[in-house]
């Protein structure tokens, strides 16, 4: 495994350090394609958003910090403080278009900096990936960044596993960077909305059938 950017803060190498080797011991681990992760340079990291588990999960993985957006309903929890321990925040007002919260993640990005996004807008209660929102094609078309496909399962057995005193599977799969066209950081809607869609294909085609939900009837498995 890659080692962490070694500008990364004393505390987060430390826990990202204690991380790799506890996960291990929790969960049988299948991580794939670490090396598509930019190691230098600005790129939002598109994933499903399947479990309470995806965020630790990533955060033991990821050779780079990331921001992620997070919902405004934790700001000041302890489960806010405890992402904070793991990742750099952005607190978002779900329901809405949340302006403020699209600023800063620009400026981030403009900044250097790499962005963790669910395109989803939130946890999947299914299972399987819901509708993808577009701003992150248009945060990647306006910054002029790539975008890093991942996808995480298994995760969601983990606890159950416990219980029966088994480790589940649990896996870590990220595909090679997208790249949008020039002309994105002028995109309309209806090209906002149709990237979006082909960036929730590239998901649902590392994702096994199970997982795909309301774009499981659009995948061709011939083409992957």
């Amino acid at each position: 495994m890659k080692p962490l950017a070694s500008d990364a803060p004393f505390l987060y190498r430390g826990l990202q350090r204690f991380a790799q080797l506890v996960v291990p011991i929790l969960a049988q681990m299948d991580v794939v394609g670490l090396e598509h992760i930019p190691r230098t340079g600005p790129f939002i990291l598109a994933s499903n958003h399947l479990h309470v588990f995806d965020l630790p999960v990533m955060f033991t993985y990821a050779p780079r910090i990331m921001t992620v957006f997070t919902a405004d309903k934790w700001r000041g929890t302890l489960g806010g403080w405890i992402v904070q321990l793991v990742t750099r925040t952005i607190y978002v007002a779900r329901g809405e278009v949340d302006r403020q919260a699209l600023g800063e993640a620009l400026a981030l990005l403009k900044a250097g900096e790499v962005l963790g996004v669910a395109p989803e807008g939130t946890r999947s209660r299914s299972g399987g990936l819901l509708k993808g929102h577009s701003g992150i094609i248009y945060l990647a078309g306006r910054a002029g960044v790539p975008i890093v496909p991942a996808v995480m399962w298994g995760q969601e057995q983990v606890m159950p596993g416990w219980i029966r005193l088994r480790r589940a599977q649990a896996h870590l799969h990220i595909g090679p960077p997208i790249y949008l066209p020039p002309e994105a950081a002028r995109f309309r809607t209806a090209d906002l909305d149709a990237y979006t869609e082909q960036l929730m294909l590239t998901l649902a085609r590392m994702l096994p059938a199970q997982y795909r939900g309301v774009y499981a009837d659009m995948v061709d498995d011939t083409k992957v």
